[in-house]
């Protein structure tokens, strides 16, 4: 298990309150990570690392909104002063506020998806930086969707924010591979969470799209938690600039 150990490594995982980052922060404490739990509750990120502490591993809940810049300077400090320098990010929390065609889309609100979306991201990337770069050795994720690799009539705008998460993947791996910082994204397909309810909460809607997937089944948060694994560890150490899909096969079909 050599490869997958982060004994010692901090790690702030955003939107970890529930899902998708929920299982990627306790997949990173369950190798060894002292893990931030951080989404916009307070409470809610308190039962995650309290439960993470249970199960033996070391988590400290921060809350912070990824729509507010001074909470993000301030996520990033307090996990400085109280664990140290950071070694790995994960930027999975996101929002998408508006279902419907482009047509019908106001410019306040495409501004606030991309604000969220890849502003916030592009905030936490350079806030984390330089003790990376001190340190040369860092992984950034970035959680984005197999939106952004097809249009969509409904949640384009959403698409569009996370096809801008891949290409700033593909930039900051160029930017600061030589300083041996990788940066990756990770395309989930429908996964059970919160966002896809419609989907697997409803058994003919999910029957249907299991039907349309090569592994006949949707995802699990756990799924893609072992991706973000790999990519925060040692076995991930050649690999940058890259989007991951995680989808049961719907892409290739």
């Amino acid at each position: 298990m050599r490869l997958f150990d982060l004994t010692g490594k901090v790690a702030i995982v955003t939107g970890s309150s529930r899902g998708i980052g929920r299982s990627i922060a306790e997949n990173l404490a369950a190798a060894g990570a002292r893990v931030v739990i951080s989404s916009r509750k307070a409470q809610a990120c308190e039962e995650v690392a309290q439960s993470i502490r249970v199960a033996g591993g070391h988590a400290l809940a921060i809350a912070a909104n990824i729509s507010d810049q001074q909470q993000m300077g301030e996520l990033v400090a307090r996990t400085r002063e109280q664990l140290g320098p950071i070694d790995v990010l994960v930027c999975n929390a996101a929002s998408n506020p508006y279902y419907g065609p482009t047509t019908g889309l106001s410019d306040e609100v495409f501004a606030k998806v991309m604000h969220n979306n890849v502003l916030s991201n592009i905030w936490l990337c350079n806030l984390v930086r330089p003790d990376m770069e001190a340190r040369r050795n860092g992984a950034i994720i970035l959680v984005s969707s197999v939106g952004g690799l097809h249009g969509s009539a409904v949640i384009g705008a959403y698409n569009i924010s996370k096809a801008a998460d891949m290409q700033l993947a593909r930039n900051l791996a160029v930017e600061w591979g030589p300083h041996n910082i990788r940066v990756n994204c990770i395309a989930p397909g429908v996964v059970r969470t919160d966002f896809a309810r419609a989907i697997h909460e409803d058994p003919k809607v999910r029957a249907m799209v299991e039907r349309e997937l090569p592994l006949r089944r949707i995802g699990e948060p756990d799924d893609i938690g072992g991706i973000a694994l790999m990519l925060a560890s040692a076995a991930g150490n050649y690999i940058t600039g890259q989007v991951i899909v995680a989808d049961g096969g719907a892409m290739i079909r």
